[in-house]
Protein backbone atom coordinates (compact mmCIF):
# COMPACT_ATOMS: atom_id res chain seq x y z
CA UNK A 1 0.00 0.00 0.00
CA UNK A 2 1.56 3.42 -1.11
CA UNK A 3 2.15 5.84 1.39
CA UNK A 4 -0.22 9.23 1.06
CA UNK A 5 1.13 12.32 0.32
CA UNK A 6 0.60 14.72 2.90
CA UNK A 7 3.43 16.90 2.73
CA UNK A 8 2.03 20.26 2.35
CA UNK A 9 -1.26 19.39 4.91
CA UNK A 10 -0.03 21.55 7.27
CA UNK A 11 0.80 24.97 6.69
CA UNK A 12 4.64 25.99 6.68
CA UNK A 13 5.89 29.03 8.22
CA UNK A 14 9.22 28.93 6.55
CA UNK A 15 8.49 27.74 3.15
CA UNK A 16 10.94 26.27 1.32
CA UNK A 17 11.83 25.42 -2.60
CA UNK A 18 11.01 21.32 -3.59
CA UNK A 19 13.51 19.09 -3.31
CA UNK A 20 12.79 15.31 -4.36
CA UNK A 21 14.93 13.93 -0.94
CA UNK A 22 13.42 11.51 1.26
CA UNK A 23 10.00 12.90 2.28
CA UNK A 24 8.83 13.39 -1.19
CA UNK A 25 10.20 9.76 -1.81
CA UNK A 26 8.38 8.05 0.23
CA UNK A 27 5.08 9.65 -1.10
CA UNK A 28 5.86 10.28 -4.73
CA UNK A 29 3.72 7.44 -6.42
CA UNK A 30 0.59 8.47 -4.32
CA UNK A 31 1.49 12.86 -5.49
CA UNK A 32 1.82 12.01 -9.23
CA UNK A 33 -1.45 10.31 -9.32
CA UNK A 34 -2.96 12.76 -7.59
CA UNK A 35 -0.87 15.77 -9.46
CA UNK A 36 -0.81 15.05 -12.95
CA UNK A 37 -3.79 14.08 -14.69
CA UNK A 38 -3.62 11.13 -16.59
CA UNK A 39 -0.26 9.94 -14.96
CA UNK A 40 -1.30 6.52 -14.34
CA UNK A 41 -2.56 6.11 -18.03
CA UNK A 42 0.84 8.05 -19.79
CA UNK A 43 3.23 5.96 -17.96
CA UNK A 44 1.60 2.65 -19.35
CA UNK A 45 1.21 4.24 -22.92
CA UNK A 46 5.09 4.86 -22.60
CA UNK A 47 5.33 1.49 -22.44
CA UNK A 48 3.32 0.71 -25.58
CA UNK A 49 5.37 3.36 -27.96
CA UNK A 50 8.44 1.98 -26.55
CA UNK A 51 7.77 -1.36 -27.85
CA UNK A 52 6.83 0.12 -30.94
CA UNK A 53 9.97 2.10 -31.89
CA UNK A 54 12.38 0.04 -29.71
CA UNK A 55 15.13 -1.70 -32.37
CA UNK A 56 17.23 -5.17 -31.46
CA UNK A 57 20.45 -3.62 -29.65
CA UNK A 58 19.14 0.01 -29.11
CA UNK A 59 18.80 1.34 -25.81
CA UNK A 60 16.12 2.95 -23.44
CA UNK A 61 16.48 5.62 -21.80
CA UNK A 62 14.57 6.94 -18.77
CA UNK A 63 15.65 10.45 -18.14
CA UNK A 64 14.96 11.97 -14.35
CA UNK A 65 13.53 8.34 -13.94
CA UNK A 66 12.52 8.91 -10.27
CA UNK A 67 10.98 5.86 -8.85
CA UNK A 68 11.37 4.03 -11.97
CA UNK A 69 7.50 3.88 -13.25
CA UNK A 70 8.46 4.32 -16.83
CA UNK A 71 11.40 1.81 -16.63
CA UNK A 72 9.51 -0.72 -15.42
CA UNK A 73 6.66 -0.27 -18.31
CA UNK A 74 9.35 -0.07 -20.84
CA UNK A 75 11.11 -3.37 -19.62
CA UNK A 76 7.20 -5.17 -18.74
CA UNK A 77 6.41 -3.90 -22.86
CA UNK A 78 9.72 -4.22 -24.69
CA UNK A 79 10.11 -7.69 -26.60
CA UNK A 80 12.63 -6.70 -28.29
CA UNK A 81 16.17 -7.74 -27.05
CA UNK A 82 17.33 -4.31 -26.46
CA UNK A 83 21.14 -3.72 -25.39
CA UNK A 84 19.72 -2.06 -22.09
CA UNK A 85 17.35 0.64 -20.05
CA UNK A 86 19.14 3.22 -18.79
CA UNK A 87 17.74 5.05 -15.94
CA UNK A 88 19.27 8.59 -14.72
CA UNK A 89 17.95 10.21 -11.30
CA UNK A 90 20.20 12.70 -9.72
CA UNK A 91 18.23 12.25 -6.40
CA UNK A 92 20.20 9.38 -4.85
CA UNK A 93 16.98 8.93 -2.62
CA UNK A 94 15.42 8.38 -5.51
CA UNK A 95 17.76 6.10 -6.97
CA UNK A 96 18.12 3.83 -3.73
CA UNK A 97 14.48 2.99 -3.29
CA UNK A 98 14.35 2.27 -7.24
CA UNK A 99 17.04 -0.61 -6.62
CA UNK A 100 15.09 -1.50 -3.87
CA UNK A 101 11.80 -1.59 -5.77
CA UNK A 102 14.13 -3.30 -8.89
CA UNK A 103 15.37 -5.99 -6.31
CA UNK A 104 11.79 -7.49 -4.97
CA UNK A 105 10.90 -7.95 -8.68
CA UNK A 106 10.98 -11.28 -10.34
CA UNK A 107 13.35 -10.24 -13.15
CA UNK A 108 15.90 -8.15 -10.59
CA UNK A 109 17.50 -5.75 -12.21
CA UNK A 110 17.88 -6.99 -15.78
CA UNK A 111 18.06 -5.36 -17.97
CA UNK A 112 17.82 -1.69 -16.44
CA UNK A 113 20.94 0.15 -15.12
CA UNK A 114 20.56 2.61 -13.08
CA UNK A 115 22.66 5.85 -12.64
CA UNK A 116 22.33 8.42 -10.11
CA UNK A 117 24.13 11.44 -12.25
CA UNK A 118 22.56 15.07 -13.58
CA UNK A 119 21.26 13.71 -16.79
CA UNK A 120 23.53 16.83 -18.68
CA UNK A 121 26.29 15.02 -17.77
CA UNK A 122 24.64 11.90 -19.30
CA UNK A 123 26.59 10.37 -22.00
CA UNK A 124 23.27 9.09 -24.79
CA UNK A 125 24.44 6.44 -27.49
CA UNK A 126 22.84 4.34 -29.51
CA UNK A 127 19.36 5.05 -28.18
CA UNK A 128 16.15 3.88 -29.92
CA UNK A 129 13.84 5.73 -27.25
CA UNK A 130 14.53 8.33 -24.75
CA UNK A 131 12.14 9.17 -22.37
CA UNK A 132 12.00 12.42 -20.11
CA UNK A 133 8.23 12.38 -18.53
CA UNK A 134 7.78 15.58 -16.92
CA UNK A 135 11.68 15.93 -16.34
CA UNK A 136 12.96 18.84 -18.85
CA UNK A 137 10.87 21.56 -16.26
CA UNK A 138 13.15 21.44 -13.61
CA UNK A 139 16.28 21.48 -15.78
CA UNK A 140 17.35 25.67 -16.15
CA UNK A 141 15.71 26.92 -19.09
CA UNK A 142 19.28 28.22 -20.42
CA UNK A 143 20.36 24.43 -20.73
CA UNK A 144 16.71 23.13 -22.35
CA UNK A 145 18.29 23.39 -25.70
CA UNK A 146 21.68 21.67 -24.99
CA UNK A 147 19.80 18.76 -23.61
CA UNK A 148 17.54 18.16 -26.34
CA UNK A 149 20.02 18.17 -28.81
CA UNK A 150 22.52 15.74 -26.52
CA UNK A 151 19.26 13.63 -27.18
CA UNK A 152 19.18 14.43 -30.83
CA UNK A 153 22.22 13.17 -31.41
CA UNK A 154 22.37 10.12 -28.88
CA UNK A 155 19.34 8.85 -31.23
CA UNK A 156 19.72 6.61 -33.67
CA UNK A 157 17.78 7.21 -37.16
CA UNK A 158 14.19 6.07 -36.40
CA UNK A 159 14.31 7.18 -32.85
CA UNK A 160 11.98 8.81 -30.72
CA UNK A 161 11.84 11.32 -27.64
CA UNK A 162 8.94 10.80 -25.82
CA UNK A 163 8.51 14.33 -23.97
CA UNK A 164 6.06 14.92 -21.13
CA UNK A 165 5.72 18.18 -19.63
CA UNK A 166 3.59 20.75 -17.93
CA UNK A 167 3.06 23.50 -20.45
CA UNK A 168 1.53 27.37 -20.31
CA UNK A 169 -0.55 29.05 -22.56
CA UNK A 170 -0.09 32.10 -24.72
CA UNK A 171 -3.77 33.73 -24.02
CA UNK A 172 -4.29 34.92 -20.38
CA UNK A 173 -7.31 33.75 -20.23
CA UNK A 174 -6.86 30.17 -21.11
CA UNK A 175 -3.71 30.06 -19.06
CA UNK A 176 -6.57 30.74 -15.92
CA UNK A 177 -8.49 28.17 -16.95
CA UNK A 178 -6.23 25.54 -17.15
CA UNK A 179 -4.82 26.55 -13.72
CA UNK A 180 -8.40 26.73 -12.66
CA UNK A 181 -9.49 23.19 -14.05
CA UNK A 182 -5.82 21.68 -12.93
CA UNK A 183 -6.46 22.59 -9.08
CA UNK A 184 -9.83 21.32 -9.85
CA UNK A 185 -8.24 17.91 -10.66
CA UNK A 186 -6.10 18.25 -7.26
CA UNK A 187 -9.13 18.85 -5.24
CA UNK A 188 -11.21 16.21 -6.64
CA UNK A 189 -7.90 13.88 -5.59
CA UNK A 190 -8.08 15.30 -2.35
CA UNK A 191 -6.28 17.66 -1.98
CA UNK A 192 -7.19 20.85 0.08
CA UNK A 193 -6.81 24.16 -1.42
CA UNK A 194 -3.83 25.07 1.36
CA UNK A 195 -1.96 21.85 0.20
CA UNK A 196 -2.37 23.43 -3.75
CA UNK A 197 -1.39 26.52 -3.05
CA UNK A 198 1.75 25.53 -0.80
CA UNK A 199 3.01 23.50 -3.44
CA UNK A 200 2.28 25.72 -6.05
CA UNK A 201 4.84 27.75 -3.59
CA UNK A 202 7.78 25.22 -3.20
CA UNK A 203 7.79 24.83 -6.92
CA UNK A 204 7.67 28.08 -8.54
CA UNK A 205 11.52 28.38 -8.47
CA UNK A 206 12.24 24.84 -9.15
CA UNK A 207 9.63 24.13 -11.80
CA UNK A 208 9.30 26.53 -15.47
CA UNK A 209 6.94 25.44 -17.68
CA UNK A 210 7.22 26.41 -20.75
CA UNK A 211 4.01 27.11 -24.19
CA UNK A 212 3.80 24.47 -26.46
CA UNK A 213 5.19 26.62 -29.12
CA UNK A 214 8.57 27.09 -27.29
CA UNK A 215 9.19 22.93 -26.99
CA UNK A 216 7.91 22.94 -31.02
CA UNK A 217 10.72 25.41 -32.04
CA UNK A 218 13.54 24.46 -29.43
CA UNK A 219 13.12 20.11 -31.09
CA UNK A 220 13.07 21.75 -34.52
CA UNK A 221 15.84 23.21 -33.81
CA UNK A 222 17.66 20.35 -32.32
CA UNK A 223 17.16 18.79 -35.61
CA UNK A 224 13.73 16.74 -34.76
CA UNK A 225 11.79 16.60 -37.94
CA UNK A 226 8.31 15.44 -36.80
CA UNK A 227 7.03 16.20 -33.41
CA UNK A 228 2.94 15.15 -32.73
CA UNK A 229 1.09 15.86 -29.55
CA UNK A 230 0.07 12.07 -28.52
CA UNK A 231 -2.07 12.67 -24.97
CA UNK A 232 -2.99 15.99 -22.96
CA UNK A 233 -4.50 16.29 -19.97
CA UNK A 234 -5.84 20.35 -18.86
CA UNK A 235 -1.88 21.80 -18.88
CA UNK A 236 0.04 18.76 -18.83
CA UNK A 237 1.08 16.90 -22.47
CA UNK A 238 2.62 14.40 -24.14
CA UNK A 239 4.97 14.56 -27.38
CA UNK A 240 6.74 11.94 -29.84
CA UNK A 241 9.75 14.17 -31.53
CA UNK A 242 10.83 11.57 -34.16
CA UNK A 243 14.86 11.55 -35.76
CA UNK A 244 14.16 10.53 -39.13
CA UNK A 245 17.68 10.86 -40.34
Amino acid sequence: MREKDRLYELEITEPADFVFDQRVVSVFPDMVNRSIPGYGTIVPMIGMMARRYATPGSRLYDLGCSLGAVSLAMRAAVREAVAEIVAVDNSAEMIERFEHILDETPEGRGPIRTIRQDILDTEISNASVVVMNFTLQFLDPQRRAEMIGKVFNGLNPGGVLLLSEKITFDDPAEQALQTEWHHDFKRAQGYSDLEIAAKRDALENVMKPESLDQHHERLAAAGFEACYRWFQGFNFISLAAFRRR
